[in-house]
């Protein structure tokens, strides 16, 4: 499953990487979210595949944490 693969590779990156990966999911939640405000936004779609990625960026980061 693409989720899997996804997720495998945030596993392989440093916090470092992994905070930059975060902003910038974070960054094109923000302009999908005034696209579809604006009527602009084709695939609404991707604003929830975008929030999961970002939570899925979150929970690696505290496994890492923790460990």
């Amino acid at each position: 499953m693409k989720s899997n693969k996804f997720v495998e590779e945030l596993k392989n990156k440093s916090v470092e990487e992994l905070n930059q990966e975060l902003v910038s999911a974070k960054k094109e939640l923000f302009n999908l979210r005034f696209q579809n405000a604006t009527n602009q936004l084709d695939n609404t779609a991707r604003i929830k595949e975008v929030r999961k990625n970002i939570a899925r960026i979150q929970t690696v980061i505290t496994e890492k944490a923790r460990a």
